[in-house]
């Protein structure tokens, strides 16, 4: 359950199950009783819960809720305002089944409430929430109440996860089919609490018609081509990746960066070197080697070699001249190429000639930008939603994005995406996107495509941190991927059994 599906794509969705046979009124039904549901199993002993209902079908699912609720013996407050029978057909058809009392979508009825159900808006919310609802849901968060969100917490866009005037703060999302995009980028992600994915009737097979291209980043998106080694596998099998270093007094990025790539996976890994940070690099490592590069002519002349197939610069490399050079140099190799931090920023007042490298070469391309290093290469790109920034990107330089954050969005020129779902907030700490790109590296020298590599790569990070969790630093990161690999290839070993 990968997929992930914008408001407009769920909302096709539904449209071709009740094309399909099943009645609107049952995925409606099977919707708010997975909410009540959800709300029973994690509030047993609450005596009173607020239902908030909106004018649309989320407050339809709100009307279901509250009649489960109230059947299975809670004590239900449903608030509502206008006239039930304007509201859509399967909505008014639940809000006749309700035989309880409806007040006024005011404050005072959270009075006795021990949680809220927030059914106001879905996914699809057009407009800023303003007025008497955003009092209302500004007065729900200052109540400290747990509350359960419907679909999307209200106030957030499904399709973006931006907040829409103001926005609900929930405990706990309760979504149907698919989970959407709102509910993994931020702000969205940070509203929606633990999010909970319920089956209402909507068959597999309409994804071969939606066709999304957006997906969860979870192990099920590439762990098929994920490259373990084989029995007989050697060195040389598995990739030998080049590391470009900073000058003497920056070199320690670099090292980080290898050392994830040796981790990830690669056979050998290289550190190209100015002359005088040699003696540096050389006396910090030991299973990684180090050879001199001082400048584009000599980088050059060390790729010429074609086991040489992967290449990452541009943590602690130092921007300018020199580096442009040395990246256009790595682009005229037949390696595959991870272009990061100092890189990608020293190309920031002309991106064409770089962008026009990319483009003309067969071999995969990286890039892995923080937002103040994508704001500087891609400034003029509207300000739309992460993902969509991510694609735009993508199909403008030709390169895979990686756009990195606790939301980390991994972008193709072909518009397939993914958003990550594992993170970890010790990974804000000097670093560890070093780590990240060094680790991209070493699955594109093992020969994962630059898009599911890349992917993997991000997943592996915020499993990492999470294996070490707090107090973690960069030099951890790579010391926690055996553990978090041996994970993965226990997951990989379930999926081949059950195949």
């Amino acid at each position: 359950m990968i997929e992930l599906l914008t408001a407009e794509e769920m909302a096709r969705a539904d449209r071709l199950t009740i094309e399909g046979g099943v009645p609107g009124e049952v995925l409606m039904e099977n919707a708010g009783r997975a909410v009540a549901e959800e709300l029973s199993r994690r509030f047993p002993d609450a005596g009173t819960v607020a239902v908030l209902c909106g004018p649309g079908n989320n407050g339809g699912d709100g009307f279901v809720a509250a009649r489960h609720l109230k059947e299975r013996g809670y004590k239900v407050r449903l608030g509502f305002n206008g006239d039930p029978a304007r509201l859509p057909m399967d909505a008014a058809a639940m809000a006749k089944r309700w035989s309880g009392a409806r007040e006024p979508l005011r404050p005072d009825i959270l009075a006795s409430a021990d949680v809220v159900i927030d059914a106001l808006f879905g996914a699809g919310l057009s407009r800023p929430i303003e007025g008497e609802l955003a009092a209302l849901i500004d007065g729900v968060n200052a109540s400290g109440l747990p509350v359960l969100a419907v679909d999307v917490p209200s106030g957030i866009d499904g399709t973006t996860g931006a907040v829409k005037g103001t926005a609900i703060r929930a405990v706990a999302t309760v979504t149907f089919f698919r989970l959407k995009p709102g509910h993994l980028l931020l702000p969205g992600k940070a509203h929606c609490g633990e999010v909970k994915l319920a089956e209402i009737g909507v068959p597999q097979s309409v994804l071969d018609t939606i066709a999304s291209k957006t997906f969860v980043n979870a192990p099920p998106l590439w762990l098929a081509r994920f490259p373990w080694p084989k029995p007989e596998s050697h060195k040389y099998a598995r990739g030998h990746a080049v590391v470009v270093s900073g000058p003497v007094y920056s070199t320690g990025a670099a090292r980080l960066a290898a050392r994830g790539a040796l981790r990830a996976g690669a056979g050998l890994v290289t550190v190209a070197s100015p002359r005088d940070a040699i003696a540096v690099n050389a006396s910090q490592l030991t299973a990684i080697m180090v050879r001199e590069a001082d400048d584009a002519r000599a980088l050059t002349s060390l790729l010429a070699d074609p086991r040489k197939n992967a290449v990452l610069i541009g943590p602690g490399v130092g921007g300018g001249e020199r580096t442009k050079e040395m990246v256009l140099a790595a682009l005229a190799s037949k390696a595959a190429i991870v272009l990061d931090a100092d890189a990608l920023t020293s190309f920031a007042e002309a991106p064409g000639p770089l962008f026009a490298a990319i483009r003309s070469r067969a071999a995969p391309v990286v890039l892995t930008p923080h937002d103040g290093e994508f704001a500087r290469l891609f400034g003029d790109l509207p300000s739309v939603s992460k993902l969509e920034r991510a694609r735009e990107a993508s199909s403008r330089s030709g390169a895979v994005i990686a756009l990195k954050g606790s939301d980390t969005v991994v972008a193709a020129p072909d518009g397939t995406a993914s958003i990550n779902a594992t993170t970890s907030p010790w990974l804000a700490t000097a670093g560890t996107g070093d780590v990240l790109a060094g680790m991209v590296l070493g699955l594109l020298a093992q020969g994962m495509s630059a898009f599911e590599g890349t992917s993997a790569a991000v997943w592996l990070h915020g499993a990492a941190a999470r294996v070490f969790g707090p107090g973690l630093i960069a030099e951890d990161l790579p010391e926690m991927l055996p553990p978090a690999l041996r994970e993965l290839a226990g997951d990989a070993s379930a999926r081949s059994k059950k195949t």
